[in-house]
């Protein structure tokens, strides 16, 4: 909105114009308005469509994500059994955190934290936004044409070849011979990059809130799928500690705002509040930060493939820790419409995640049984450690990302191998 521009005016027209400019000064959610310039203001029925928006949002890549992580385990342990990895490239391999992984998880993503905001201080925002859009061109290409992979195996049409390519660079010769990359790709692959690489243009150019958000889905559902617990153990410790993080840093300083504010990434969620007066190009959004559906996500697929393992055909623990999610969300939006102040979604979310399961797991008996439940010996024995950490925030004005952990979980499409791991 451009600057309001006067007319000289008489002694009564300027005190009226006194007046109408201390009004517009403070919006009606106390914000101060900037060059006396009046602040959009959302509608009842915007807010309620932007909001339901988002919570369905954050639904989707929870629910999709847990039931591919289950179909995600279930290849392995059968390749396990044909003396094979079950994957056509390792990058397909779930990363499996473990308790050490989760204890040391909020301390260096407070670090990243604190780095960024330590960048953004001291750099040009543009030229740290401009290397940001880059990186997260290619990471949301890939991130995008793995969401997409199963769909195209569906639609492609059968009168079209699916033809297979390798793209291999080696490091040496003979013996000493080193894959340094080695990617593995076919036509439907191919196709997924294609409309990918479309979207990722249009994000670096217009950076569009519905390009933004293919990026951002597509980063929480690989994350939800692909970073795997290895029990229940470690998801509390996971949680919790990021409990902990999300609180002080929202309440206890403005580092996690002031990033957020800055941040130009796919790495939240949003919906314009005014979308139903300015149609697609709103500009005032409500938003979610990923590690608010990344975190508590992967706890919950987690809790999932428990059901599958007590093979009752049963999913009590999934339902519960899903519909806790729904009701943490739902009371975090209530507070911050309530109070309009950004809130640590995480202060409700791990709570809610958390303690649903658990009393079910205590009213069925099955405490210890959830408890001793080694998700990486069922169904994922040999999987790969996490090994890098996503930077996650935990309000809907603040800023969350799975950006390093994510990148690695993503990157399989077109699909490349990595030298297997060790088996710990």
């Amino acid at each position: 909105m451009s600057e309001a521009q006067t007319a000289p005016a008489s002694a009564p027209e300027a005190a009226a114009a006194a007046v109408l400019e201390a009004l517009n000064s403070t919006d009606s959610n106390g914000t101060e308005a900037l060059n006396a310039t009046a602040k959009f203001v959302a509608s009842p029925e915007g807010t309620a469509l932007a909001y339901g928006s988002l919570v369905l949002m954050a639904l989707l890549p929870i629910f999709f994500g847990a039931l591919r992580s289950v179909s995600c385990s279930k290849s392995k342990e059968l390749g396990d059994n044909d003396n094979d990895s079950g994957f056509r490239n390792a990058a397909d391999m779930p990363e499996t955190i473990t308790s050490r992984d989760a204890a040391r998880f909020p301390i260096i993503a407070s670090c990243t934290l604190f780095g960024l905001y330590l960048f953004f201080k001291v750099f040009s925002q543009e030229y740290i936004n401009m290397l940001l859009s880059i990186y997260f061109f290619a990471l949301g290409v890939l991130a995008l044409s793995h969401t997409m992979s199963p769909l195209m195996t569906r639609i492609f049409p059968t009168s079209i070849p699916n033809k297979q390519f390798q793209l291999l660079f080696t490091q040496g010769s003979g013996e000493s011979k080193e894959e340094i990359v080695n990617y593995e790709f076919d036509t439907k692959n191919l196709v997924c990059l294609v409309i990918s690489s479309v979207v990722g243009v249009w994000y670096v150019l217009k950076k569009h809130w519905i390009a933004n958000n293919l990026f951002g889905l597509a980063f929480a559902l690989n994350g939800v799928e692909l970073l795997h617990l290895n029990n229940v153990s470690t998801g509390c410790i996971l949680l919790w500690g990021l409990f902990v993080y999300d609180v002080f840093w929202v309440f206890g300083t403005n580092v996690m705002v002031t990033v957020a504010k800055s941040f130009e990434a796919p790495i939240k969620l949003v919906f314009p509040q005014d979308l139903l007066e300015k149609g697609l190009g709103a500009s005032n959004f409500a938003m979610l930060g990923l590690g608010d559906i990344v975190i508590p996500g992967i706890f919950i697929a987690l809790l999932l493939r428990f059901d599958v393992s007590l093979k009752k055909n049963s999913r009590t623990y999934f339902y519960s820790s899903f519909l806790a999610y729904i009701f943490g969300l739902g009371l975090t939006i209530f507070v911050m419409h309530t109070f309009k102040h950004a809130q640590p979604a995480l202060l409700y979310l791990v709570p809610a995640c958390v303690g649903f399961p658990v009393v079910v797991a205590l009213v069925k008996g099955e405490l210890t049984e959830m408890f001793s439940y080694e998700s990486s010996e069922d169904v994922l024995p040999g999987s790969p450690r996490l090994t890098s950490f996503p930077t996650v925030s935990g309000s809907p004005a603040s800023l969350a990302s799975s950006m390093d952990a994510i990148s690695m979980a993503t990157g399989s499409s077109p699909r490349h191998r990595r030298s297997q791991p060790d088996s710990m």
